[in-house]
């Protein structure tokens, strides 16, 4: 549940995104994401933008990009918030663009052969 303030604990928001506390604590540390806030104590409270910016990441993941280039993104997705008809801003997302469909086209190449394989175990079996 959020606290008084509309900020989650590290907890909330590992449950949130299904990401656990340390992949969480470990894009922390490679600047990623920071928390908006910490309590008295020490804890770590994020904000709605932080979770957002953790999805963006769990997202780019299995597309096997680099910490340096969500960090790129991240930073162009902020600027881009800012000055959204920016067009020099506009291209460098559209070669993102261009870079995950390219990922997410030989993730189905693979996907094809590993659903052929485990076909042809099948078929060994019967």
């Amino acid at each position: 549940m959020p606290s008084r303030t509309g900020l989650l604990q590290i907890g909330q928001v590992a449950e949130r995104t299904g990401l656990s506390l340390r992949t969480i604590r470990f894009y922390e540390e490679h600047g990623l994401v920071r928390p908006t806030s910490r309590t008295g104590g020490g804890f770590r409270l994020y904000g709605e933008d932080d979770v957002a910016r953790l999805e963006v990441i769990k997202r780019m993941k299995p597309l096997g990009f680099t910490l340096e280039e969500m960090q790129e993104l991240l930073a162009l997705l902020a600027d881009l918030a800012e000055r959204p008809d920016d067009e020099v801003l506009v291209d460098r997302l559209r070669m993102f663009h261009e870079a995950a469909t390219v990922r997410v086209h030989a993730l189905r190449e693979q996907l094809a052969v590993a659903e052929g394989f485990a076909a042809d175990l099948a078929a060994r079996l019967a």
